[in-house]
């Protein structure tokens, strides 16, 4: 049964007449008003929906029902009945009962802000991994809720259906299929998982640095691996323009070889179940060896994406000191740096004053993936950070360890002391931290004080 395949010509989805609400809860400091509308208007778009209207409005006491007050949904009843509305979007997290409540209201198809994130999701998941991933989330958020959105016998369009579709006959509380499905996805992603363990620790073996790149949805890191790469993988004004996780080679000032990885964009409320399922995938950032934030300084909300960026990789396990220290890890220190994006959208006097508070902060850099500017010294600076801490060790290396040896020689500095009659060569070896680790996994029968 296939769930992404979505079809061209499919007028529930594409093209679909949508009215936006964006209810403010009493405490929610989430964005300003207009930035909530803005990104909401961009995950809906993400999808092709055609927004015909988007209102934000503060809700002081949550409706148990409905979430939102009766007036607001007469004032939406209205609307949806003017304007020929397919599909309402509620940019909050919506309880099956006030799902179902404004569905009836409305006479139309609802989705919460969960439900829109997960659509996107199974669209643009390409890999194997990624859609048992989505699916399992899906399945998760899908199953205490009683709307049309999952079938087994019939199924006539893409995504993952919370927009409805024709065709759909099934009672969609058949919890016992869905849970047996959602025991099968467990199962083959215990199998990828251990498959990824194995990748990983093969990386971890070989020589190789890796940088993670992370970032809110649209920072730019798609645009900023590509420059770093020179690749030309999809990269869009647009909200979870990748969503499966990219690695690719790339060579720096004293050091051969590194390993870039670009990762899935994070968003503010990011749903647990997306968390959950796609924890393998995000916990690479773990083990990487620097991982730079991507920030989209331009955005008004830029402070705010920040922290929901940090919240998130909290969720994964990185302790977060403080606001302006660094990240580190539960296992190891792994050094962090912010690089202020998308600097060629500023005014000269914004600019100019955010170049001037990141002369004050070695840990953040001003650039544009977009234009190149700043780029050139990022790579410099991601190499001095890599290579900071180099250590000095004194190594024997037997006749057998020639390789060794020949490592030692491309990826650090190495001084020869002496070459003994049985071919044994005494060296001194520089190398940074990262890499001493490296060379104990790769050259186990070699002794080494790390």
């Amino acid at each position: 049964m296939s769930v992404f395949n979505r079809a061209e010509t499919d007028q529930f989805s594409y093209g679909a007449a949508t009215y936006i609400l964006c209810p403010i809860l009493e405490g929610d400091s989430r964005t300003a008003p207009e930035g909530r509308e803005e990104e909401a208007k961009g995950l809906a778009r993400a999808i092709g929906l055609d927004i015909i209207a988007c209102r934000s409005f503060k809700v002081r006491r949550p409706n148990a029902k409905t979430l939102i007050g009766g007036g607001q949904v007469e004032a939406a009843m209205e609307a949806i009945e003017a304007n020929n509305i397919e599909i309402v979007i509620v940019d909050n997290v919506l309880t099956p009962i006030q799902q179902r409540n404004l569905e009836n209201k409305f006479k139309t198809k609802v989705i919460d802000r969960t439900g829109l994130i997960l659509e996107i999701f199974g669209e643009r998941a390409e890999t194997a991994e990624g859609r048992l991933q989505v699916e399992l989330a899906h399945l998760d958020y899908q199953a205490g809720r009683l709307v049309r959105s999952w079938t087994h016998l019939e199924r006539q369009r893409g995504g993952f259906g919370f927009l409805g579709g024709p065709g759909e006959t099934q009672i969609e509380a058949d919890r016992r299929m869905i849970r047996a499905r959602m025991a099968k996805l467990r199962r083959q992603l215990a199998e990828v998982q251990k498959t990824r363990g194995l990748q990983r620790k093969r990386r971890q073996r070989a020589p190789w640095p890796v940088i993670a790149l992370v970032g809110y949805t649209n920072a730019g890191k798609s645009t900023l691996f590509n420059r770093l790469t020179g690749r030309d993988m999809l990269s869009a004004d647009m909200l979870f323009a990748t969503l499966d996780p990219k690695m690719a080679e790339i060579k720096l000032p004293g050091i051969a070889k590194v390993i870039l990885s670009d990762t899935v964009g994070f968003v503010s409320e990011l749903p647990t179940q997306l968390i959950a399922a796609f924890r393998a995938t995000l916990e690479e950032v773990l083990n990487a060896d620097l991982i730079l934030h991507v920030r989209d300084i331009s955005h008004e909300e830029t402070f705010l994406q920040k922290q929901d960026v940090e919240n998130v990789l909290s969720e994964l396990g990185l302790n977060i000191s403080g606001p302006d220290e660094d990240i580190i890890s539960e296992k190891s220190d792994i050094p962090i740096m912010e690089l202020w994006n998308k600097c060629d959208l500023l005014d000269e006097d914004a600019k100019e004053d955010l170049t001037h508070k990141v002369s004050q902060d070695k840990n953040i850099m001003l650039i544009s993936a977009h234009n190149g500017e700043g780029i050139d010294n990022l790579i410099n600076v991601i190499s001095q950070k890599l290579l900071e801490g180099s250590e000095q060790k004194q190594i024997i290396f037997a006749p057998q360890h020639g390789a060794a040896l020949a490592w030692s020689y491309e990826n650090g500095d190495v001084e020869e002391l002496s070459r003994d009659e049985n071919g044994n060569v005494t060296a001194n070896i520089i190398l940074p931290k990262t890499l001493w680790g490296r060379f104990s996994e790769r050259f186990q029968d070699i002794m080494v004080d790390i």
